[in-house]
């Protein structure tokens, strides 16, 4: 079943002082959206209510891609994200309220995709088809990955044992899951669907990793699997694309991109909500990590 959120909840907790209360106001996800033309980063409650944007848009910038692949800092205070603003992609930081952005790299590769150290000191990313960290302030960056394969989108279990990414097979457009110790030791594939697979992102248990898969067909649909690489699992039923999940803090449920829309399901079979709207062409969805522990 699929619950579109009723229009006037939505304007209820956008009423920070009203309806809704201070607690509807909370910043439980970020996301990427288009909705004021260039893509920037908003934040809503986990009802999909008190959409915000934050940081103010460059007017010297190249304001296309101004803000994409938002990521929140372990204790909720920081997000990066990458930026082509100066007309190449690079990784900044700014503060949870979009104040105090900084500019964490400055090399004439593609810059995307961070992914925090759960102890908040350092920073993962894609650059151009490696993986790399550095620390929180774009000091001491060194690649980890394997430089003759092509790998990106890393992602940093919360227990800070491993890094989820994807690897493709050379040769080929076959893209599957690997995990490796952020030290770069320990390479190892972790999906065998012999598909194109995409954004990794962990449980917050750091047992299971949701990802995007076209396995058995072209539609993308959402998979969950343990870090050993079995219990693969479906995350939801679609007839449509599911990209970039991202699970709640509390383990619950798993946020994600639907045709320029955000959704949540329950998983254990639950609920599905739509959280946005198609119109907005909103994508990456991130959980805030304290949000629902407040």
């Amino acid at each position: 079943m699929i619950r579109l959120i009723a229009p006037l909840a939505v304007a209820c907790a956008a009423l920070l002082a009203g309806c809704g209360g201070k607690e509807d106001a909370r910043a439980d996800l970020a996301f990427v959206s288009t909705r004021d033309g260039d893509y920037a980063i908003f934040q809503m409650s986990a009802q999909g209510g008190a959409e915000r944007r934050i940081g103010d848009a460059d007017e010297n910038a190249n304001v296309l891609l101004f803000q994409i692949e938002p990521a929140w800092s372990p204790d909720g205070t920081r997000i990066a994200f990458a930026s082509r603003r100066t007309g190449r992609f690079d990784i900044y930081v700014m503060a949870a309220d979009g104040t105090g952005t900084k500019r964490l790299t400055a090399t004439k590769d593609v810059d995307a995709h961070p992914t925090w150290s759960p102890d908040g000191t350092q920073i993962a990313f894609a650059r151009a088809s490696d993986i790399y960290v550095m620390g929180v302030d774009g000091s001491d960056a060194h690649r980890i990955s394997d430089p003759l394969v092509d790998e990106g989108e890393p992602a940093w279990s919360p227990d800070g044992e491993w890094i989820a990414y994807t690897r493709r097979t050379p040769g080929t457009t076959v893209r599957e899951v690997w995990l490796m110790r952020p030290d770069g030791s320990e390479q190892h594939r972790l999906t065998r669907q012999n598909a194109r697979v995409f954004t990794p992102a962990w449980s917050p248990d750091s047992r299971r990793i949701v990802f995007s898969s076209n396995d058995g067909g072209d539609v993308f649909a959402l998979y969950t699997v343990g870090v050993d690489g079995k219990g693969l699992r479906s995350v939801v039923a679609t007839a449509r694309d599911n990209f970039e999940p991202s699970w709640s803090p509390d383990g619950a449920r798993i946020a994600y991109q639907e045709e320029g829309a955000i959704f949540t399901v329950e998983l254990g079979g639950g609920e599905v909500e739509k959280l946005t709207d198609s119109a907005n062409n909103d994508s990456s969805p991130v959980w805030n990590p304290v949000s629902s522990r407040e």
